[in-house]
């Protein structure tokens, strides 16, 4: 895993650092043990382990007798929201729920309320100030910079676009207007988001299967783990994280396109630059800041990679130049036992979008490793394309 995001404020309006906006928060534990600064300690964590980190904060309060009102949004949202940017200007998302309010204590008057979520919490206002802490930061759900992927199920769609908005769900929006990348959210033990008593983790194939249908379909994964009463997670969920960590190092840790004797060749390639070349060689040289690209109009091209001798792949992966948008429309990859016979591949699998990442399981499925299959070579044909395709990498596994 890359990073980390810390429910530090979840609907029921608890804030798990000293705020100046609420007694409701751990400066009011009868327990000294429980006057924890949990952002504070996360994000030193984070750095001490050389990960991103960021907080989930929930503009929903239930708690807050000012939810509802416009004393609420810049008295409370507001402030917390800049109380949690002193822990880090190297945050590099912040988490914020689509909540729209419902039932609540609300300063006792335990009633309901409902709000406009695009225009009450004055997300403009909120955007600006944060990004001017944090440059870097992504505002994720009400936020609008990246997207909910529409399900809590761990899968994005196969055709999935970065463009559209924050309610463009599983596929995103081909002509949208604006750059809204998609992220799942997805619980990984059994009992829901928060820990219960008897819950259970999942097994290694449904993580695996999580993975390959969001980081695999050009969506980033937020797996859920919920610590227990000891402020631990549970013995099962590190064991389980373990297997996981070791599956995908196993499964998706050695490039073989990165070998010496592995060929790289395009179709079609743009002319060099004054100071940038566009050669095939880039998409196989380990470095993300290279790319290859077609020469303008080009749309349809096919990419090549070959080798002297037969060697076992399951995967490929593709990566567009994303700097530059999201770009292919339609794709399809074939491969080669001998280097000249080239067969269909990946039955099954719909081959339009790749965006930042999309990992094609050559056997059409997203939970069986299999076997693997005895190849000497691979070529990926774009078929169609927004614009000249560019590809950063193509990494075989």
């Amino acid at each position: 895993m890359k990073g980390g995001i810390a429910v530090v404020k979840h609907h029921d309006g608890f804030c798990l650092w000293p705020t100046k906006t609420t007694t409701h928060s751990i400066s009011s534990s009868p327990s000294e043990n429980a006057k924890v600064n949990i952002p504070e300690a996360f994000a030193d964590a984070a750095r001490d382990l050389g990960m991103k980190y960021g907080f989930y904060v929930s503009p929903w309060d239930r708690n807050s007798a000012y939810y509802g009102t416009d004393k609420y949004v810049s008295e409370v949202f507001l402030r917390q929201c800049y109380e949690l940017c002193e822990y880090g200007s190297d945050q590099f998302e912040m988490w914020f729920d689509g909540a729209n309010g419902g039932d609540g204590y609300y300063g006792g008057a335990n009633d309901s309320r409902s709000i406009d979520e695009t225009t009450y919490y004055d997300i403009p206002n909120l955007r600006d100030s944060v990004h001017k802490v944090m440059p870097n930061c992504v505002m994720w759900g009400v936020g609008a910079e990246a997207r909910w992927i529409g399900n809590e199920a761990g899968w994005a769609g196969e055709t999935n676009w970065a463009t559209g908005s924050k309610n463009s769900g599983t596929s995103g929006d081909e002509n949208g207007t604006e750059w809204c990348a998609g992220e799942s959210d997805a619980k990984a033990t059994s009992a829901g988001w928060f820990w219960h008593s008897g819950q259970s983790v999942r097994s290694l194939d449904e993580l695996w299967k999580f993975y390959m249908e969001t980081v695999g379909r050009n969506a980033t994964l937020i797996l859920n783990f919920p610590p227990d009463q000891r402020g631990l997670l549970p013995d099962a969920d590190v064991a389980r994280l373990k297997e996981f960590g070791e599956a995908l190092q196993a499964r998706l840790g050695t490039d073989l396109a990165l070998r010496d004797d592995c060929t790289i060749t395009a179709t079609e390639t743009r002319a060099n630059g004054a100071t940038r070349t566009y050669d095939a060689k880039n998409m196989t040289d380990g470095d993300k800041e290279t790319y290859w690209a077609a020469p303008d109009g080009v749309t349809d091209v096919t990419i090549e990679l070959l080798f002297p001798e037969r060697v076992n792949l399951h995967y490929v992966a593709l990566q567009e130049y994303i700097r530059l948008g999201q770009r292919v429309k339609e794709f399809e990859i074939t491969v080669s036992p001998d280097g000249e016979q080239w067969l269909p591949t990946a039955n099954g699998v719909t081959t339009t979008t790749v965006g930042y990442k999309r990992i094609i399981p050559l056997n059409g499925s997203t939970t069986e490793y299999g076997s693997g299959y005895n190849l000497r070579g691979v070529r990926i044909h774009v078929k169609d394309a927004k614009a000249c395709p560019t590809f950063h990498t193509i990494s075989l596994f």
